[in-house]
């Protein structure tokens, strides 16, 4: 079951990596880029790396543990130097093209080696921040297979670009939706959201993830555990959506069982495959 809520965690910070698994996220992104000073990388290695070898294996522990790795052609050493049978990724910060993602992908598979894991173990979440990284995007999501989603770093994107966001968000309305269309084009899940720096206006924070929900995104990342009830409510259906899709997807494998390929529902609306496809992914998302 993917992940609605990815919560960033300081990784020179111990005090605040040893409460973070109990704060309600589904997942945590360990922070070796932004969140730590140029002065303090090789100290924060230290700390995270104590830090996913006292965790439990992948998928085993209470959250799923991800690292967000350096850019600038650092992410290699990271990921040899903080690998963990305890983490399931790594966050590629500004990713910009194919051969960066290659990189880290074989970086992975030494790590794997090393650790005697299975090939493929850990898997790639390339952050774009930049204007060439988003419209390379199906050329960076298809670069591995280790590559399992996209995010977009809005922030160094934002200005980049120029850009400042109204109320509504309206203005990377295009980054957002190109983002869902490369991942979905190269068979990968939906880009985690983005986050939102306000954790206090949370009533903003509700209307700006619904509508990424709106637009394919199945996840969110925060930046304070205020925000992850927010976004976990809104990425989980309620129990009324949950019960109308099991009984529209029941419905319709009894019509498609008697030869025929729609139906229409108790409200009047026609349903084909494309309608039940919308209802299973309710059904997954189910808790």
């Amino acid at each position: 079951m993917s992940a609605r809520s990815y919560l960033y965690v300081p990784g020179d910070r111990p005090d605040v990596l040893a409460k973070a698994a109990g704060r309600g996220a589904d997942a945590l992104i360990v922070d070796l880029e932004d969140a730590v000073p140029a002065d303090g990388k090789d100290a924060a290695r230290k700390v995270v790396r104590e830090y996913v070898t006292a965790a439990p294996v992948a998928g085993s522990g209470p959250v799923e543990l991800w690292v967000r790795v350096n850019g600038d052609g650092v992410a290699p050493e990271d990921i040899v130097a903080v690998a963990s049978p305890s983490v399931t990724g790594f966050c590629l910060a500004k990713a910009e093209n194919a051969e960066e993602v290659r990189a880290a992908a074989d970086a992975c598979a030494a790590a794997e080696r090393a650790l005697g894991l299975g090939d493929g173990a850990f898997l790639l979440a390339p952050l774009l921040e930049s204007a060439a990284a988003v419209l390379d995007a199906r050329t960076i999501a298809g670069a591995s297979p280790r590559v399992s989603r996209l995010q977009v770093g809005e922030a160094d994107l934002r200005a980049e670009l120029g850009v400042t966001l109204g109320a509504d968000e309206r203005e990377l309305l295009h980054v957002r939706s190109s983002v869902v269309l490369a991942s979905v084009a190269a068979g990968i899940e939906p880009p985690v959201g983005p986050v939102s720096t306000n954790f206090r206006d949370l009533d903003a924070l509700r209307e700006s993830t619904l509508a990424i929900s709106r637009l394919g995104y199945r996840g969110r990342a925060c930046i304070h555990p205020a925000q992850l009830a927010v976004v976990n409510e809104v990425f989980t259906p309620s129990e009324e959506e949950v019960e109308a899709a099991r009984r529209l997807v029941a419905r319709f494998e009894e019509v498609t069982a008697a030869g025929s390929g729609v139906f229409t529902d108790e409200s009047g609306r026609m349903v084909d495959l494309a309608v039940v496809r919308q209802a299973r992914r309710v059904l997954a998302s189910a808790r």
